[in-house]
């Protein structure tokens, strides 16, 4: 057919370009019905009789607005099919949120975890966190479709349980899909954290239109996550983008992940604020971030030399993968030029000469919140949309 239309008994074919048209408002959050005859390849009759069906069986919504000074009409998924759940477990700090199915986040809450939380105490604040926000949201349980969940640590696809010990002690050899599952009786949709955050600033931040791109989280972790083709690359066995644990200096202090020199133990977060105890006191990273603002030259100092040896290790990512474009989120961010200016310089002067002059570094559009967008799209891409949600289980109307 001319308009793309899949072939097959009429019944068939228009659940398919349905289901092509849903799938697509799902990915976009929200579309023209223009656009949508663009990315699926229908015509633009076939898309206005699939929206009004769909919007008549309260699947999705539309609304009117305008693209180059012309009236649209905007396409989303209705707001009364569901909710999901994100949740991002970094070193310090637990973020939950939740969203509705077009994407919009509704509320979202943080609570601060202790340095070496086990799996069991975070699973349990963060399924009683969700559950209080969908209480506060006077939202019912049985709304709850799914949940995602970001974790610091790389995550093994065939297992569910962080793939290199002794980055997340007590959470080894944890099934995390299956433990979260079974409190709160939801689908549950795991990965890497610094990978959801790619997959957030490629589809909705500072990775809007550019690819591959790069995203870091630089805090008391560090981590990377590739998207390539608007998705994310975890490798064969989940740990690509582990850039913390480049060593880039060989006869730096042993890492807990039994390698030398790691960038995570020589400029990740601690280390930085080991290097001020003396002159400063017990920082916290908060305190850096600010007192670098507020002109301290040796906090100052401290985030630049740190920025060197990202560079280091950046360099050798940009020579591998090619990025158009990295992206900076995490708590380094906050310092904008002071850390990102010495970044690029060192990034620059240790990649190859004609892939330096390509490639942007830019702070991320999102943070702090990137990987908990992220956890929260991964939920959207793994759920079914319904036609209604009767009793917590979900059916497709006819």
């Amino acid at each position: 057919m001319a308009d793309g239309t899949v072939f097959g008994s009429q019944s068939s074919l228009r659940e398919a370009n349905r289901s092509r048209v849903v799938e697509t408002v799902k990915r976009f959050g929200a579309i023209t019905q223009v656009e949508l005859a663009d990315a699926t390849g229908l015509s633009p009759g076939t898309i206005s009789t699939i929206v009004k069906e769909l919007q008549e069986a309260r699947i999705v919504d539309t609304s009117p607005t305008s693209r180059s000074g012309r009236r649209a009409v905007q396409v989303t998924l209705a707001h009364q099919l569901g909710i999901v759940a994100g949740a991002h477990f970094s070193r310090r700090m637990l973020r939950v949120a939740l969203a509705d199915l077009s994407g919009e986040v509704l509320s979202e809450r943080q609570l601060p975890l202790a340095k070496d939380h086990r799996a069991d105490t975070g699973l349990d604040r963060a399924a009683a966190l969700i559950f209080d926000l969908l209480d506060h949201s006077k939202v019912s349980r049985h709304e709850l479709l799914g949940i995602g969940v970001a974790i610091g640590a790389p995550i093994d696809r065939a297992t569910g349980t962080i793939s290199a010990p002794n980055l997340m002690r007590g959470w080894e050899g944890v099934p995390i899909a299956e433990a979260f599952e079974k409190r709160t009786k939801v689908p549950v949709a795991v990965d890497n954290d610094a990978n959801l955050g790619a997959l957030a600033e490629a589809r909705f931040g500072a990775g809007q239109g550019f690819d591959p791109i790069v995203y870091i989280t630089a805090s008391y972790g560090i981590g990377a996550g590739l998207s390539i083709g608007g998705q994310p690359f975890g490798g064969y066995s989940g740990v690509a983008g582990e850039l913390g644990h480049i060593s880039v200096d060989e006869n730096g202090p042993i890492c807990h992940c039994g390698n030398r020199g790691c960038l995570e133990r020589v400029a990740g977060v601690p280390a930085m604020l080991e290097s001020l105890r003396l002159t400063h006191g017990n920082l916290t990273s908060r305190d850096l971030v600010s007192q670098a603002l507020d002109g301290d030259v040796a906090c100052r100092r401290v985030i630049a030399d740190s920025a060197h040896y990202y560079g280091l290790a950046l360099a050798s990512v940009c020579n591998f993968i090619d990025p158009q474009r990295i992206i900076v989120g995490g708590d380094l961010a906050d310092v904008g030029d002071i850390f990102l200016e010495p970044l690029r310089v060192v990034t620059s002067r240790f990649t190859l000469p004609g892939l330096s002059s390509t490639i942007e570094i830019v702070p991320a559009a999102l943070t702090p919140r990137s990987e908990l967008h992220g956890a929260l799209f991964r939920a959207l891409e793994s759920v079914a949309v319904p036609g209604h949600v009767e009793g917590g289980t979900i059916r497709a109307t006819a």
